[in-house]
């Protein structure tokens, strides 16, 4: 069972859809029980981190994900649920899971041109190989939404950046942990492609 995570963080229809057309059939649940259980876990959201950890610690779903990261279960994060998969946010001050040693910082630019949010197409450039990339091309674009960016402390949980004014770390991952700052329920084939990717990862990194 694949479990897409209910915390009041919003676009979960559409990573549902997005999943639906890889074949991957998930449900949409606030349920920690149910979270425990799960064979494959989807992390999203949009919004705040502040109000996320809050809806988070209520449904008791922060301890339920660390249970399940710490006993090997594949989980994707996206977006929000990649921000507040680290230790610390910019956004409020807010501490956050820890999954992933780190801070989410926001986006400050020299050139005024720049808009914040960050939004729209942008390409992602791999660093390093992970089975969830496996069909990610130096040509790939995917969509953006967001004011701020993660900066995990240990270089080797950055697997690809991309560029706005300067470059910033876009898909981290550790262990059986991997995320990304794009939406890919939101970038057509592409993201279609990474999430097929991740529907075939058993979260081992070890062959890569």
């Amino acid at each position: 069972m694949t479990l897409i995570i209910d915390y009041d963080a919003g676009n979960l229809r559409s990573v549902q859809r997005a999943c639906a057309e890889v074949g991957l059939q998930a449900s949409i649940s606030s349920d920690a029980g149910a979270l425990r259980a799960a064979e494959r876990i989807i992390f999203p959201g949009v919004g705040a981190a502040h109000s996320a950890m809050k809806s988070l610690r209520a449904k008791g779903l922060d301890a339920a994900l660390i249970e399940a990261f710490n006993a090997g279960t594949p989980i994707l994060g996206i977006c929000l649920g990649l921000q507040i998969s680290l230790n610390f946010s910019e956004e409020r001050d807010t501490p956050t899971l820890g999954l992933i040693e780190g801070r989410v910082r926001r986006f400050r630019f020299t050139d005024p041109a720049l808009k914040i949010p960050h939004m729209g197409w942008n390409a992602v450039r791999k660093l390093r190989p992970h089975p969830v990339l496996e069909a990610l091309t130096e040509d790939d674009e995917f969509y953006f939404v967001h004011a701020y960016y993660p900066q995990p402390d240990d270089p080797s949980d950055i697997y690809a950046q991309t560029e706005y004014e300067g470059t910033f770390p876009c898909a981290v991952g550790r262990d059986n942990y991997f995320a990304t700052q794009f939406h890919p329920e939101k970038s057509g084939r592409v993201g279609l492609e990474l999430l097929s990717c991740f529907a075939r990862w058993d979260g081992s990194v070890d062959a890569q």
